[in-house]
């Protein structure tokens, strides 16, 4: 071990490495529910090269490499479950290139998504990204790696869908670009027409390789953005609802929630809708559009639109803080999900089970579905939180994750952002030689199995 760790320190240099107490405690545990697991290594590369050697180190010894953005998944996507190196790619940072004609930004894969943001507001005001739900200290390149959503998933999909380009370094310590750049200097594309390389390591969770560059997507950046609020006591009502709302083909986002606390949110269903425009003749007219669309469920007393101007500073921000301030709600800081990938017209089976679970498991619910590519699916998340310092609370909330990712399988649902448990339960599902086909692959990428191991592993 001792060996290892000189080795690392050669690559590294002195302030790259650490096997000290405190850290490797820091670096073995996740926000979640799942148990920790200490490290034997921590390394923080600054160069492409660095992350090469490293791996290539970790390929001749048979060490496990665990790449790591900032460690916010909640669900022990970066918890080393069979020990060695967790690799923080904090310090590959950079901003490499904006093409504005073309709207595409070229990060280092430790650049995070706040960054990225005040980058673009003070260089580049006319484009945006789509920033996820989550603190702007989490990274770009793990945001994509788990399929990631944001601010604009309704209209173009995953924040995976936005990636135009990535540089790789594979389990072998060899570097590979896919897309555009394969060819030229230019990150506009990562597939068509060519094969889609991308997908070996987009929703691999770092199992596949090592994410050093990501070419991303931008989109214009509106100068006016607003918001409405409708609201319905009737769960069945939500997949119609969405439905007329993305029919116009004029949104931003869209967000249906419900939760318990506090009162005045009690047994309603919530739709967030936002907006975007360069006028305000613009948003009236969007504004307009959207009263229309739903006016049969108002003038049949099946909903309205809420009054939002007190909640709207926050709800307006992006990302929000508030949902953070979820985790809190039992005063202990513990937060997790799981979430389907699933048909928005299962909204009211997916509402019931969570507040079922709820119920049977005495914890505190929360869940927002937020809609995919315009419609064609949502992302149902089923949230609890709980207090960290009471196991047996946290028991009870890991058997209502279990649970509700079983169910969201019968429904034939995706779970988004697995942890290694519901990756296996997800594979007992798969169809065989879709499983065959994932097995062959994840062993000729990466044949010693150092990749962050125990995520994605079929059964020999």
């Amino acid at each position: 071990m001792k060996n290892i760790y000189e080795a690392l320190v050669e690559i590294m240099g002195e302030r790259g490495v650490s096997n000290r107490p405190e850290e490797i405690w820091f670096y073995g545990r996740d926000p979640g529910v799942l148990p920790p697991h200490p490290p034997d290594y921590v390394v923080a590369p600054e160069t492409t090269e660095q992350v090469q050697k490293v791996v290539q180190l970790a390929n001749r010894e048979k060490i496990p490499v665990v790449p790591m953005g900032n460690g916010m998944a909640l669900t022990g996507l970066v918890i080393p479950l069979k020990g060695g190196i967790v690799m923080d790619m904090k310090r590959m940072n950079k901003i490499l290139e904006v093409n504005e004609m073309a709207r595409y930004v070229v990060v280092e894969g430790g650049t995070s998504q706040g960054m990225l943001k005040a980058h673009l507001r003070d260089h580049y005001p006319r484009l945006r990204h789509s920033l996820p739900d989550a603190p702007p200290t989490t990274t770009i390149a793990a945001n994509v790696s788990l399929h990631g959503q944001g601010c604009l998933t309704q209209q173009y999909g995953f924040n995976s869908d936005m990636v135009s380009g990535l540089e790789v370094v594979l389990p072998t310590g060899e570097l590979c670009k896919i897309g555009s750049p394969s060819l030229g200097p230019y990150w506009f594309s990562k597939g068509p027409s060519l094969p889609d390389l991308s997908g070996l390591f987009l929703g691999w969770l770092g199992t596949t390789g090592i994410f050093t560059k990501v070419g991303l997507k931008l989109y214009p950046n509106k100068k006016i953005r607003e918001m409405e609020i409708f609201v319905t006591d009737k769960a069945e009502l939500v997949p119609e609802i969405i439905y007329k709302l993305t029919h116009l083909e004029m949104l931003e986002d869209l967000i249906a929630w419900f939760q318990p606390k506090p009162l005045m949110f009690k047994d309603n269903y919530h739709l967030t809708i936002y907006f975007t425009g360069d006028s305000e003749k613009e948003i009236e007219f969007k504004r307009t559009m959207i009263w229309d669309a739903l006016q049969e469920f108002i003038d049949n007393k099946d909903g309205g639109f809420m009054n939002v101007q007190a909640m709207k500073p926050n709800l307006m921000e992006n990302p929000q803080r508030g949902i953070a301030a979820f985790a809190d709600v039992p005063r202990g800081g513990g937060f997790e999900y799981s979430g389907p990938i699933t048909l928005i017209e299962l909204y009211p089976q997916f509402a019931a089970k969570v507040v079922e679970l709820a119920e049977k498991y005495d914890v505190i619910y929360s869940s927002a579905a937020r809609v995919i590519s315009g419609g064609h699916s949502m992302m149902f998340s089923i949230s609890f939180a709980f207090n960290r310092a009471d196991p047996a609370m946290m028991e009870r909330v890991k058997k209502a994750l279990d649970e509700a990712t079983e169910y969201a399988l019968k429904m034939g649902g995706i779970p988004w952002k697995p942890n290694y448990m519901e990756q296996k339960m997800t594979m007992d599902h798969m169809d065989p030689n879709t499983l065959k086909l994932l097995r062959m692959i994840k062993k000729n990428l990466d044949p010693h199995g150092i990749m962050n191991p125990g995520n994605w592993e079929p059964a020999p």
